[in-house]
């Protein structure tokens, strides 16, 4: 996916969860930040940012923030629909495992909830649920870098999907560069880690997304598999 109308920015600071202060040629200006999360490593005083321009005459704050610029890492794309759409693309391409799909379908209703995409193959039919990963240690991608009880409910219904004959996935889309592995962050979210280890138990497949990350782009270049906790192969 690629974003029309960007420029750059300075980040200040982040009055509360949903607007930021940046810098744009020397004035100040508040921006809708699309991303709940902490970002609290990302989002340094200081730091280079990318805003991408509304289009919506009537909001009160004309740009979003995107992407920030993480100092021996790079371009980190923290704009949370974005996952979803750089997946519709994806598939779209017919990628393995999923390049005998004949339907695709997001945002699927199934039991109580909504399941990011449904997609039906000749004889498979799959759940696939989406998280973007946005947290980088050492090397590693953890998610989530804050509590979410909706997560942690996905990863449930998932495991009771797989358990009635669906072939289920969840796929950590990760917006930022040199990363191919995301880890359940059990220091902010310890049930995360226990839903997920549960979800494999009943045969739900994880995914790593690996991602080309650019000012204005975020685009899908492989796929892994993870394999066992804190292996993968590649598909």
């Amino acid at each position: 996916m690629k974003y029309e109308n960007v420029i750059p920015a300075k980040f200040i600071s982040r009055p509360n969860r949903f607007v930021a202060q940046v810098e744009i040629d020397g004035r100040i200006e508040t921006v809708h930040v699309k991303n709940t999360g902490r970002c609290r490593e990302l989002l340094l005083p200081g730091s280079d940012a990318i805003l991408a321009g509304s289009d919506n005459p009537g909001r009160k704050t004309p740009y979003d923030l995107i992407a920030v610029y993480k100092s021996g890492l790079g371009w980190v794309n923290i704009d949370s629909q974005a996952p979803n759409q750089a997946v519709r693309e994806w598939l779209d391409g017919k990628p393995i495992p999923f390049q005998d799909a004949v339907r695709i379908k997001p945002e699927y209703n199934h039991g109580k909830s909504r399941v990011d995409f449904y997609l039906e193959c000749p004889d498979r039919k799959i759940l696939l649920e989406v998280k973007g990963c946005t947290l980088e240690i050492d090397g590693i991608g953890y998610f989530p870098d804050a509590p979410t009880e909706r997560g942690v409910k996905h990863l449930r219904e998932l495991a009771a999907a797989a358990k009635n004959g669906y072939e289920c996935y969840i796929a950590f889309v990760i917006a930022m560069p040199g990363v191919q592995e995301v880890l359940p962050n059990v220091t902010a979210q310890p049930e995360f880690g226990t839903a997920l280890a549960e979800a494999r138990a009943a045969g739900v497949k994880v995914l790593y997304l690996i991602c080309d990350v650019g000012r204005d782009s975020l685009f899908i270049i492989d796929c892994i598999e993870a394999k066992a906790l804190g292996g993968r192969s590649g598909l």
